[in-house]
């Protein structure tokens, strides 16, 4: 099936939101708005619509009330069910809605209307006893700018259930990570201290980051990715620039921040007189405390290297715990296999592709995958069919990717998971 996207709502899409407006009230569930509220808040307010090949499936409007928008209208041809369009044009509705100040994004529905799969997945809560739903929009105005300057985002919902395989380590971070964070009330009840900052560890291409930007979609906060090589050409030097950095991230209300590659500002101190990083691995390990003061932010420092760090900055109490994230099991690499086959492929041997990729990781086997259905393509337009991809094509493919981690780098993995682990 054909793809769809959303966009802004022209003049000339007004016809296709009568149509959908018409078409929900012909299936039995009066809208709670007239068609003229409709229109008029998609010509004066906010209106998205979906396209598939340039025909409209789906529309939501909005419009502002002082610190508030309601959806007055939210409409999916019966079609195009069940793909995600309904949830993507309430995340698009937001996205406008936040621009543009009010703080709670509300809707009222029919009674009749039962399902309401779409407003649950985007985040919406139902309140008792009336059928009207809120979400809080958790980046409100003010702090947009910030964020904006931080170089962080407000990440789309979904990528944790996007994170393909990789059981025992979503599971080690959900029950560790996210479920004090995301349900501080119970964790208070259970004696369990919300972490605030971790350290990730593991060989190159593992998913560290793809984890540290999961936890921050999961638990719908800012993230902030902070580079060293990028603060070290502030004219405050790195020392200077990441203090600064800090104080600013301490005014976001809820925050992910990401260190990747901390060794380069955390490594092993020594020498004397001391090297100029030494300043700088003074400075952060003076940070991390401030840090942790605050609720509603979590601090993961990556790494691949995790010997190298100094051993201060590993200590009990500035870190809650420190997490190995590796090589993907058999499990999981026929989880990320599956994302990347296409539907039409529908007798590749996946079995044989998990055992050519023993010691792949998730990253190696995406560009095996991506590189054998490229591979795929051009044969069939070279042959003049249209096979789809077999399990030669990935099989060759496996062949031709050469694995990011080496067998040594992999034993050293295990040995640290000895020295340094701590769940």
């Amino acid at each position: 099936m054909a793809a769809w996207r959303i966009r802004d709502a022209h003049a000339e899409d007004l016809e296709s939101v009568v149509r959908l407006w018409e078409a929900s009230r012909a299936a039995g569930v009066e809208p709670v708005y007239a068609l003229a509220e409709v229109l008029t808040s998609a010509a004066e307010d906010i209106a998205v619509v979906a396209t598939v090949q340039e025909e409209i499936v789906g529309a939501a409007v909005a419009r502002r009330a002082h610190n508030q928008a309601w959806v007055v209208f939210h409409g999916v041809d019966d079609a195009w069910h069940g793909r995600g369009i309904g949830p993507g044009l309430l995340a698009a509705v937001e996205t406008r809605v936040a621009e543009a100040g009010p703080s709670t994004l509300s809707a009222l529905v029919p009674a009749a209307q039962t399902h309401l799969d779409a407003f649950r997945d985007a985040g919406f809560s139902e309140k008792k006893a009336v059928r009207y739903l809120e979400r809080r929009i958790r980046v409100q105005r003010e702090e947009m700018a910030l964020l904006e300057e931080l170089g962080g985002r407000v990440l789309p919902r979904g990528l944790w259930d996007g994170v393909a395989g990789m059981r025992t380590e979503k599971d080690l971070i959900e029950k560790r990570l996210v479920l004090p964070l995301a349900e501080p009330a119970l964790a208070d009840r259970y004696g369990v201290a919300p972490p605030r900052a971790v350290v990730m560890f593991g060989p190159p291409g593992t998913g560290k980051t793809t984890f540290a930007k999961a936890i921050a979609s999961r638990l719908d906060w800012s993230f902030v990715e902070v580079f060293p090589s990028r603060l070290a050409a502030d004219p405050a030097g790195l020392a200077g620039a990441l203090r600064d950095t800090f104080h600013r991230i301490a005014e976001l209300e809820h925050a992910v921040v990401l260190i990747d590659e901390v060794e380069e500002i955390a490594s092993h101190r020594r020498g004397d007189p001391p090297s100029p990083l030494q300043g700088v691995t003074n400075e952060l390990l003076k940070l991390i405390p401030a840090f942790r003061e605050r609720p509603d932010r979590l601090l993961v420092c990556a790494t691949n290297f995790i010997r190298s760090l100094d051993s201060a900055f590993l200590r009990h109490g500035r870190f809650d715990y420190v997490i190995p994230i590796g090589l993907p099991d058999a499990e999981a690499r026929a989880a990320i296999w599956a994302r990347f086959i296409p539907s039409a492929a529908a007798t590749v041997d996946v079995a044989s592709l998990v055992a050519a990729s023993d010691g792949f990781t998730p990253a190696d086997i995406e560009f095996a995958a991506r590189r054998a259905n490229q591979a795929a393509l051009e044969a069939a337009v070279d042959g003049g069919d249209d096979a789809a991809p077999a399990t030669a094509h990935y099989l060759a493919a496996v062949s031709a990717t050469r694995a990011t981690v080496s067998a040594d780098v992999a034993g050293e993995f295990t040995e640290d998971i000895e020295a340094f682990a701590r769940v």
